[in-house]
C-alpha cells in the first residue's frame, strides 16, 4: 500500500511497488482522458528551493491533467525561506494547506527533514548531488516502454557521475534487476563516488570504470549522459576544465548497437550534438513526457486514489 507513504529515496520502494507505478502509468498514456478528474478537490504544493524546468513543470502538468490544483515556489527567495525559515516549520505551514508536496533542495536530505515534519506525503524532487528517485521511476519506465525489460542489461553513465543525482539513483534501482552491467566513464575528477560503488559491490553487480567512451560503445544497450554541472563547482576553473569532456555526435555512434538508447535527463548543455536529436536512438525528449505519466501515476498511488478501470 502507498497511500500516505513519502518517497526520498529510490529504495523507498520495493521492486514490486516500482512496477505498481509503471503499469498505472502505462494505462495512463493508454488513455489519459480516463484519469482527467480522479485528483479533483487535492491540491500539490511545489516547494523548489533551487531552479527546475522539467521536474517543477512535470510535477504542476501531472497534477492537472489529474484534474488536482497547484500552488508554491519557484526559489527559496519567493519564500520564507529567505527570511531564514527552516524547512520543518516551512513543511509544517505548507501541510496544512495542501495534500501532497514535491519538494526540491540544493542540501542533501533536507527532503529527509521535510517528511519527519510533514503531515502529508513528501516527494523528493532532487536534493544537492544526492538523490532523484522520480527522475528514476521516470528512466525506468523509459527504459521498460522502449527496451521491454529492465533486467539482462548493459547500462553506460558518462559525464559527471560525482555529483549527478539522477545517476546515483538509477544506479541503484537498476541493482535490483537480474542481469545488469553498468559501465561507467567519466574524468578522474567525476567518478561515482565511493559510497555508490559499495553499495554496487554488496549487491555483486557488474561494473567497470573507464575514462574513454567509444571503446565501449559497441557493448551498450542504454547509454546515459549527463551533464558536467556548474553550480556543483566551487572552482569555475575546474568546471571549465571538464565541461567539454565527453560530447555525444553521429561519429561516436557508428559502431553502436542498432537498438541502443541514448537518455539524458535535461538540462542539455553541449554534451550531446543537436545532430543526434534525429537519430532513431535518442530518447531524451521521450524521457520528458514518460516523466509526466509516472508522476501523474506517484500522486495518485500517494494519494490513495483511483478509478473503476
Amino acid at each position: 500500500m502507498l497511500k500516505g507513504r513519502h518517497l526520498i529515496d529510490p529504495m523507498d520502494f520495493s521492486l514490486s511497488e516500482k512496477d505498481e507505478i509503471m503499469d498505472l502509468a502505462d494505462k495512463i498514456i493508454m488513455n489519459p482522458k480516463l484519469y482527467a478528474d480522479v485528483c479533483k478537490g487535492y491540491i500539490l504544493a511545489t516547494l523548489f528551493y533551487e531552479p527546475s524546468t522539467r521536474t517543477r513543470l512535470s510535477f504542476e502538468a501531472a497534477m492537472l491533467r489529474l484534474g488536482g490544483s497547484v500552488m508554491g515556489f519557484s526559489s527559496a527567495e519567493s519564500s520564507s525561506a529567505a527570511k531564514g525559515e527552516s524547512v520543518a516549520d516551512t513543511v509544517k505551514t505548507i501541510s496544512s494547506y495542501a495534500d501532497i508536496c514535491a519538494m526540491r533542495h540544493p542540501k542533501e536530505g533536507a527532503p529527509k527533514i521535510a517528511a519527519m515534519y510533514s503531515d502529508v506525503p513528501i516527494i523528493n524532487g532532487g536534493d544537492g548531488g544526492h538523490q532523484h528517485p522520480t527522475q528514476t521511476l521516470t528512466d525506468l519506465l523509459t527504459i521498460r516502454s522502449i527496451k521491454g525489460r529492465l533486467s539482462n542489461l548493459t547500462v553506460g553513465f558518462c559525464g559527471d557521475l560525482k555529483f549527478g543525482r539522477t545517476v546515483h539513483s538509477l544506479i541503484k534501482a537498476l541493482s535490483g534487476y537480474e542481469n545488469i552491467k553498468l559501465v561507467l566513464v567519466s574524468p578522474e575528477e567525476l567518478k561515482v563516488p565511493d559510497y555508490i560503488k559499495e553499495e554496487i559491490q554488496l549487491k555483486n553487480i557488474d561494473f567497470v570504470e573507464v575514462d574513454k567512451l567509444e571503446e565501449i560503445m559497441p557493448s551498450l544497450d542504454v547509454l546515459y549522459m549527463t551533464r558536467v554541472q556548474k553550480e556543483r563547482f566551487f572552482n569555475e576553473e575546474d568546471y571549465i576544465r571538464l565541461k567539454d569532456t565527453y560530447i555525444l555526435d553521429l561519429k561516436k555512434l557508428e559502431h553502436a548497437k542498432d537498438d541502443m538508447i541514448i537518455m539524458h535527463p535535461l538540462p542539455r548543455v553541449n554534451e550531446i550534438a543537436m545532430e543526434v536529436d534525429k537519430d532513431n536512438r535518442a530518447a531524451y525528449f521521450k524521457q520528458v513526457k514518460y516523466g509526466m505519466f509516472v508522476r501523474m501515476s506517484l500522486i495518485m498511488k500517494l494519494l490513495g486514489v483511483s478509478i473503476n478501470d
